[in-house]
């Protein structure tokens, strides 16, 4: 938990002081873990940006080769790809209020931050079907395939953010 880690360094002499207040120390360690969190959803969203920046251009390129019936399916790639990225960005990171029915322990919270971890091996995954799209490109053979194959892709990181929820749950 390397973000984590940092977090909790950044603390200021008030705020150790602080923690030795009864009761503090707790809210603030699930405080800590919210914001290693959150910088670490905003780390990934930044990742599928950059594969999102790719894409477009891929789709520029397209455009100029003149291969315009492929382009309503690449388009589905990017819209799917940009609302993921939306979703991150927005996504809840494990708040409770004081008197909400559902509370979140620290445990929940650790979850979820490895669940968003892991959800960096989709970037790879998506960087990799940007990769073979590209390359068909080149050889000017199989983009069909490649597109079809990368909206595929896209669709499961979706579906593995989808299963977010049931982190925060329990």
């Amino acid at each position: 938990m390397e973000l984590m880690e940092k977090v909790t360094e950044a603390l200021s002499g008030l705020e150790r002081l602080i923690a030795g207040i009864p009761g503090y120390k707790g809210y603030k360690e699930k405080e800590l873990r919210r914001e290693a969190d959150k910088l670490l959803r905003e780390h990934l969203a930044r990742k599928f940006e950059e594969q999102w920046r790719r894409l477009t251009g891929i789709q520029r390129r397209l455009i100029k080769l003149g291969k315009l019936e492929l382009l309503d399916d690449l388009e589905e790639a990017v819209m799917k790809l940009q609302t993921l990225i939306d979703r991150i960005r927005t996504a809840t990171y494990g708040y409770a209020g004081f008197f909400d029915a559902i509370k979140v322990k620290e445990e929940q919270l650790d979850a979820l931050y490895e669940f968003d971890n892991a959800l960096l091996d989709e970037v790879a995954k998506v960087k990799e079907g940007i990769d073979r799209l590209a390359s068909a490109m080149e050889a000017g053979d199989g983009l069909a395939e490649a597109i079809a194959e990368l909206i595929a892709t896209v669709r499961e990181a979706e579906e593995d953010f989808n299963r977010r929820k049931e982190v925060i749950m329990g």
